[in-house]
């Protein structure tokens, strides 16, 4: 038995599956460790707080004059329970930005950077990635 799907079906599933594969082929192609992975001084700064088939939750701890070295993101989105100011550098440049207590942000994209905290006090964030 043969299927006929129409034509504009056809092409949304033909892009989705292209869309799904360009996304799993470009996951982590840069050698780059992960946010867990990474560390400060051959120090870790994140540890899981929760791992299941949907999410996993890093808390990062930051004190002054601590960093992330560079690394990679999958999608995510991050909440500050502790901030404070850093020193950023990412593929737009180096800035220095104050990180309030109770900020949030995210990416829908693969992003790679490299932080430290520049403050005086401790910076804590948790991140949740999407699998």
């Amino acid at each position: 038995m043969r299927i006929k799907l129409p034509l504009k079906i056809l092409y949304q599933v033909t892009f989705i599956c292209f869309l799904s594969l360009i996304l799993l082929h470009c996951e982590n192609q840069s050698g780059l460790p992960d946010p867990l992975e990474a560390g400060w001084n051959n120090e870790a700064v994140c540890e899981v707080i929760e791992d299941n088939e949907n999410l996993r939750v890093l808390k990062c701890s930051f004190a002054p004059n601590v960093g992330h070295e560079k690394h990679y993101h999958n999608p995510h989105f991050a909440y500050t329970l502790a901030g404070s100011k850093f020193r950023i550098k990412d593929t737009t440049g180096t800035r220095e930005v104050t990180v309030p207590t109770g900020y949030s942000f995210s990416k829908v994209e693969i992003s790679t950077h490299e932080v430290l905290n520049i403050g005086d006090s401790t910076a804590v964030f948790l991140i949740m990635e999407y699998k």
